[in-house]
């Protein structure tokens, strides 16, 4: 006996009470920070760590505007959206929201300027623009401009004239800003090497600055949610109503991965428990595995909250699949136990106890290890979330290691020895059947699973990572609906934001003028400026007033320069066409709804001036006289300061079953080129979408290129296990198997991979390598005994079969919990972990037995 061996039995086996306080000091303490666990389903979670569109996204959301609002969906139920009494009805929901503390602004059709209602002119843009609020506002003709405005239509008003939609716009966080901004900043330079001392103790001090601001945030945007759905409660009687955005959605994910915690975590153990005390009918075991799970969830949560391991929609179900492996690890060892008992009636608890330990350490030991390795294929995805859910399984499989050869011994130490229980043998019976088909099928068998790796090889051609956003939503729940709302009545769910930049000659080599291809000067502007100066001024007087001409014309700084429409690239007569005809190009897109652009604008102010766009001259004087509002309406979300710069909104139907992100996003870099005539220096596609979408292709290009390089490592560590290579190779086998199933079978049902289901590989070769190192372990021990493969292969069914049989059975069923769920990732996650770990079974009981059977790798002795 080794003197490690000898140590462990004196301190655990000889010493139980004092392991027992020990292991229940950790728990408390432990689970004393485990309830702070912090669960961070924002949307850091949903984009890569080191993510080259994210800086990018950042800057365009800082500049134009960012994700950070609400959109209500208000739908009149037994009177016309334009009534007086529904007006007031939503005047009043709309007055309600807006006297929220952090609400910047609310925006509806109460709100937005109207200049065709009737019409105005251009002397009355910084005076008299008229909302629907206003009394010289003629309501019929509002309804109209609303319903066919390039601004309003399909944004604010669906096109039944039924829908509206009310967006709410929230402060920016300065704080947080300031701390996300140097954080990253810090992030950086450590990345790069460049991290002083100083600034590594600034870096932790920022970090903790930030956690705990963006928990206030956080916490702030929930009771703002409750506030708002708690307004929406009050008008429901007169009208159907949708909460949708970004914060909510973030918010209701987070409910959903707080109740999948809480409740599923307890329910899985509790239906585990029940079908453990059915199994092996006393409750001594049930309590024994119920406490050795409960113990090592609460260590391990603990962990990760001193570590700083959030829970994210990736790891969101850990908890359960902990499960997985502490049961698996706890059924081995009860069922060696009594197999022990069985066999050795006459020997003391003790005995039996070290005699378990002792014969299943070894497979034990390296069946953590080998499943490490298999999620260690996650910590190379380059998403955050995915990483840390890598690292947080080896944490677990660490402690679900030590409590099962710590507190399964000593609990089970402290308990008075019981006789045997003799039961109906049912699963000896189901184990029979194995051995008795690879007999009868031989090779044939191996030959219909190759026929099965075959078509889940052909299933895998049609994995996808894409998938819609609305699908992860049960269709009964306010997300799912709203965004179908929006996506059939609003011009579109999903936003990406396409913005053009002037060619790079005309950014560096001259100003910008009205015909790009010129080479103006400042001198040759100013001249031309000058030269109509007096028609200008007095066809302002004509236009606008008696005297406003020369006040106009030094306002807007025409007496040395022509204004914006001279500095600008895009804002001016000239370019207007091109303006228009990359917003056509884009509104042409099947998968394009409601797109808004600088290009809408110029179609209003050609409605001012009887369907032609107004002179340059004109067009910079109304960018000088605009008040802030309208500015604010017309010109700032889609054209930069400078008028260098312009972005298009454009809409995407969410709910289209032919959407692909990734397709859409090359059509419009590529058709702006191509079609339009743009320089792809120019073309930049920016958003959330753009983001989700670089996660999603980066889970699809780290599943595919990782796993080879896991079974590699794996077939190493067989071959250390084993010490025969011709083993190893038997052994990588059944796993060969398992993994093109579960991912064929994801692609035949048209599951596609997301940030929850592309754990469902790790999974599939930590279960499969689980059973493989069992199986041979004992098979082992059996050839033994006389050499008899088929022999061997009948009494390791009825042995450790069984172990394998109660574990999956038990964890199938248990996972089952999970199809509860509201969250359909979740779902996916329990019905695809189940699977895995009965193709796992069923692999590792016959291919791997008849591998074994037929190949003989054991040497006679």
């Amino acid at each position: 006996m080794s003197s490690a061996l000898k140590l462990y039995e004196k301190a655990v086996l000889d010493r139980t009470p004092i392991t027992l306080a020990i292991i229940l000091c950790l728990t408390v303490v432990l689970g004393w920070f485990a309830k702070d666990l912090e669960i961070d389903i924002s949307t850091d979670s949903l984009v890569l760590e080191n993510d080259a569109d994210l800086a990018y996204y950042e800057a365009m959301a800082a500049r134009y505007s960012g994700d950070d609002f609400l959109v209500i969906t208000y739908t009149p139920k037994n009177r016309p959206l334009f009534h007086p009494a529904t007006l007031a009805d939503l005047r009043k929901l709309r007055n309600d929201v807006d006297s929220m503390d952090r609400v910047k602004s609310v925006v509806s059709i109460l709100d937005v300027p109207l200049i065709q209602s009737p019409p105005i002119s251009f002397a009355e843009l910084d005076t008299g623009i008229r909302t629907l609020d206003d009394t010289r506002t003629d309501i019929k003709l509002a309804e109209k401009e609303l319903r066919s405005s390039p601004l309003y239509k399909d944004r604010l008003v669906g096109a039944d004239g039924q829908t509206t939609a009310i967006q709410v716009n929230f402060l920016r966080d300065a704080t947080y800003q300031r701390l996300h901004a140097q954080r990253k900043s810090l992030r950086v330079k450590k990345m790069e090497g460049a991290l002083s001392d100083e600034e590594a103790a600034e870096l932790i001090e920022v970090t903790a600055a930030f956690k705990t601001h963006k928990e206030k945030v956080v916490l702030q945007e929930q009771q703002d949610i409750d506030h708002i759905r708690t307004l929406l409660d009050e008008h429901r009687t007169v009208a159907q109503m949708y909460l949708g955005g970004v914060p909510m959605i973030v918010t209701d994910i987070m409910r959903y991965v707080q109740s999948d915690l809480r409740i599923f975590g307890v329910a899985v153990l509790a239906v585990m428990g029940l079908i453990l005390a059915i199994a092996f009918g006393r409750l001594r075991w049930v309590g024994i595995a119920v406490i050795t799970a409960s113990a090592t969830g609460l260590i391990t949560t603990g962990f990760m909250t001193l570590l700083d391991w959030p829970i994210t929609v990736v790891s969101s179900n850990f908890l359960a699949l902990l499960l997985i492996f502490v049961l698996s690890l706890t059924i081995h060892l009860i069922v060696r136990y009594q197999e022990l008992h069985r066999e050795n009636p006459e020997e003391d608890q003790r005995w039996l106890i070290q005699q378990t330990i002792r014969s299943k350490a070894t497979p034990c030991i390296y069946m953590v290890i080998t499943t490490m390795v298999a999620f260690g294929s996650l910590v190379v995805s380059g998403i955050r979330p995915v990483i840390d859910f890598g690292w947080m399984m080896c944490l677990s499989l660490t402690v679900a290691l030590v409590l099962n050869f710590t507190l399964f011994p000593a609990l089970l130490a402290r308990l008075p020895l019981m006789p045997p229980k003799k039961r109906i043998d049912v699963t000896g019976g189901v184990m029979a059947l194995f051995p008795s088909m690879i007999e009868k099928l031989g090779w044939r068998m191996m030959a219909g699973a190759v026929a099965l790796v075959g078509l889940g090889v052909v299933g895998i051609s049609q994995l996808s990572v894409e998938n819609r956003f609305i699908d992860h939503f049960k269709s009964d729940t306010e997300i799912h609906q709203g965004m179908l709302l929006i996506d059939q009545a609003l011009g579109g769910t999903m936003s990406v934001d396409v913005i053009i930049d002037p060619p790079v000659q005309q950014q560096t080599d001259q100003p910008m003028g009205s015909d790009p291809s010129s080479s103006f000067v400042p001198d040759m502007v100013t001249d031309a400026a000058e030269a109509v100066g007096d028609v200008f001024k007095e066809g302002v007087d004509e236009l606008w007033g008696d005297g406003t001409g020369d006040s106009l014309w030094g306002a807007a700084g025409l007496s040395q320069d022509a204004g914006i429409t001279g500095s600008s690239y895009w804002y001016n007569s000239f370019m207007a066409p091109e303006v228009d005809k990359i917003h056509q190009w884009l509104d042409g897109l099947k998968e394009s709804g409601k797109v808004i652009s600088l290009s809408s604008t110029f179609e209003v102010l050609s409605h001012l001036n009887e369907g032609e766009l107004p002179d340059d001259i004109t067009l910079s004087v109304i960018h000088k006289k605009l008040t802030p509002e309208v500015k604010s309406a017309l010109f700032t979300p889609y054209l930069s300061d400078d008028g260098n710069q312009l972005r298009y909104s454009v809409r995407v139907y969410e709910s289209d079953p032919n959407l692909k992100r990734d397709l859409l996003l090359k059509d419009i870099r590529k058709g702006l080129v191509d079609e339009v005539g743009l320089k792809p220096e120019q073309v930049h596609v920016s958003g959330m979408l753009v983001l989700y979408n670089n996660m999603l292709q980066s889970l699809f290009h780290s599943q595919i290129t990782t796993l080879g390089a896991v079974m590699g490592a794996i077939l190493v560590m067989f071959m250390i296990l084993f010490r025969s290579v011709k083993l190893a190779l038997i052994a990588i086998v059944p796993n060969l198997i398992a993994i093109p199933l579960i991912l064929g079978s994801m692609g035949a049902l048209g599951i596609p991979l997301d940030i929850m289901t592309i754990t469902i590989a790790a999974i599939s070769i930590g279960i499969g390598v689980d059973d493989t190192i069992h199986y041979i372990y004992r098979f082992g021990h059996e050839i033994q005994k006389d050499g008899d493969y088929p022999a061997a292969v009948r009494r390791s069914h009825s042995s450790i079969g069984r172990a394998l049989y109660y574990t999956t059975v038990t964890i199938a069923i248990g996972f089952s919990v999970l199809t509860l769920s509201q969250f359909v990732p979740t779902i996916y996650f329990g019905f695809l972990t189940a699977c895995a770990m009965l193709v796992a079974l069923i692999a590792n009981l016959t291919v791997l037995p008849l591998l074994l059977e037929k190949l003989k790798p054991y040497q006679q002795s």
